[in-house]
């Protein structure tokens, strides 16, 4: 089964168009009328809506390592750098992502972009 994701407000939405062009299942926090939400509560509504959230916001990671080192789970965060990935390759690693990870495999985990 395919990994849904959450986009970050801070997203361009080039990648977005990009994975909706390869398919991919994509909510924006925009879209969800999420866009003002704090990361806890932006990790949370992830959670809850079965998705991982993908962010290039650094202090979502130190959300998400309080969360494992507290034992309380989310969904999955995957992160890239602003500046140490183009678009094209955001897009193709997120596919890759997406179409080759298990949503259980990705409970409590942070991934780093690029693989």
């Amino acid at each position: 089964m395919p990994v849904s994701l959450y986009m970050d407000h801070h997203i361009p939405r080039a990648i977005t168009a990009g994975l909706r062009l390869r398919r991919v299942d994509v909510l924006t926090a925009a879209e969800d009328g999420a866009a003002a939400m704090d990361d806890p509560d932006l990790l949370d509504r992830a959670t809850a809506l079965g998705r991982v959230l993908f962010s290039q916001d650094e202090d979502l990671l130190a959300e998400a390592a309080r969360r494992q080192t507290e034992g309380v789970s989310f969904r999955g965060v995957v992160y890239a750098h602003q500046l140490r990935l183009t678009i094209g390759a955001c897009v193709s690693t997120l596919e890759l992502v997406s179409a080759a990870a298990e949503p259980d495999d990705m409970r409590n985990q942070v991934i780093f972009l690029p693989l």
